[in-house]
């Protein structure tokens, strides 16, 4: 039977990528105000957002699709007769998959044929993305919708994110980590090396400038693919970036050297929902396996 692949906006593939892979997408809210809440990439768009941000000295709020939009996104897909693969945000950080799911439980009374895998991704941004593009491919490639849920399963622990900010301030208002944390982060003027994998988020250390945080970034990469014993060219890459896309582009450029790779790094502007939490000058890669590696 054929399916259809949906992701939560969280994943910020471009709109070229969603439509190259006819991925739909439940898009996450984000406010100034507390009040209007608007849907990211379609009410305002990133770049506007991120000067906003800039501009204003602001600290946003953002909020998670509903169960209804969900529902919403879903019932056309079940009215044809059609199946559903889902990718979320971790749910370590948002609410979304948890959304997703409690549609699926109500979709289910109305339409108990159809078949509808939720997935906690473990992942955000363009890791997320990464892994939302391999369910498209498998989907491109003929797998079936049993085949594409089980290859999810099995490359869904593999996603990692390695990146850097300007500053912490962000991710402790968010509560993404601890006050000792932010208060020596913040002492030092230091830039933080973060990791996310299994869902969360990990501090991998320090460096004194964003020249030497990148380099221990790429570091932290190699480190674990001659730990794992892994071929990087088994692996999809991705570069997340903020506003500052000359930075992004020359971190694509040291990663395909890094760990020399034969595929191009595909480059993202982070979005939204992601930069609320991170701030404006996030930059960072990321990288999955590919399910036919």
């Amino acid at each position: 039977m054929q399916y259809e692949i949906f992701s939560d906006s969280g994943c910020d593939l471009t709109r070229e990528m969603l439509e190259q892979y006819d991925i739909h997408q439940v898009y996450f809210y984000v406010s100034f105000d507390e009040h209007k809440y608007m849907k990211e990439k379609l009410d305002i768009d990133t770049t506007t957002y991120y000067h906003r941000m800039i501009d204003e000295a602001a600290f946003p709020k953002t909020s998670l699709p509903s169960v209804q939009d969900y529902i919403d996104a879903f019932k056309p897909t079940l009215d044809e007769g059609k199946n559903i693969i889902c990718i979320c945000m971790s749910g370590k950080l948002s609410g979304s998959s948890a959304s997703a799911r409690t549609a699926k439980d109500i979709l289910l009374e109305t339409y108990p044929d159809a078949k509808i895998a939720v997935f906690n991704s473990n992942l955000c941004s363009a890791a997320e993305g990464l892994y939302a593009l391999e369910a498209g491919r498998m989907r491109k490639n003929g797998l079936s919708f049993k085949e594409a849920v089980r290859n999810l399963e099995r490359i869904q622990s593999t996603g990692r994110i390695c990146f850097t900010v300007k500053n912490l301030e962000h991710l402790k208002r968010g509560g993404r980590i601890g006050k000792m944390a932010y208060i020596a982060g913040s002492a030092l003027g230091i830039k933080p090396l973060i990791v996310m994998k299994e869902g969360e988020i990990f501090s991998a250390g320090i460096a004194r400038n964003k020249k030497k945080a990148l380099k221990k970034l790429l570091e932290i990469g190699r480190d674990y693919f001659e730990k794992a014993h892994e071929n990087p060219n088994d692996y999809c890459f991705s570069v997340g970036t903020g506003i500052e896309f000359k930075e992004g582009e020359e971190l694509a450029a040291a990663v395909k050297q890094t760990f020399w790779l034969n595929d191009d790094v595909q480059l993202y502007q982070i979005g939204a929902t992601v930069a609320t939490h991170t701030g404006p000058y996030p930059l960072g890669y990321a990288f999955i396996k590919k399910y036919d590696a």
